[in-house]
């Protein structure tokens, strides 16, 4: 099974993620691992759909549909409070994990 298979909805993971701006370069594949926010897991007959938004500490323009995360919030998720954190709303990844008969 894929390493996909216990991830929940509202976890985060590190996770080679992807952006918009490479893959229109012809990247395939995220260059380093970053922390994701997983912000939802759908249930499918043909397996499950995986979403992950990026979370950056590059404070993102003001046309991107972003939202700082608070403080406690980072704690909760183990990432480091004393950095500005932004999830990042509006481009996301997404996986499909194996099906194997």
């Amino acid at each position: 099974m894929s390493g996909y298979d216990d991830i929940q909805t509202a976890t985060v993971i590190r996770y080679p993620y992807l952006w918009a701006r490479e893959a229109g370069k012809g990247e395939t594949e995220g260059r380093k691992d970053r922390p994701v926010a997983v912000g939802v897991r759908l249930s499918r007959p043909n397996g499950d759909l995986v979403v992950f938004f990026p979370i950056t500490t590059k404070q993102p323009e003001k046309a991107r549909f972003a939202a700082e995360i608070p403080a406690i919030e980072k704690r909760r998720a183990g990432l480091d409070a004393d950095l500005r954190l932004w999830v990042i709303l509006d481009e996301f990844n997404s996986r499909r994990p194996l099906i194997l008969p």
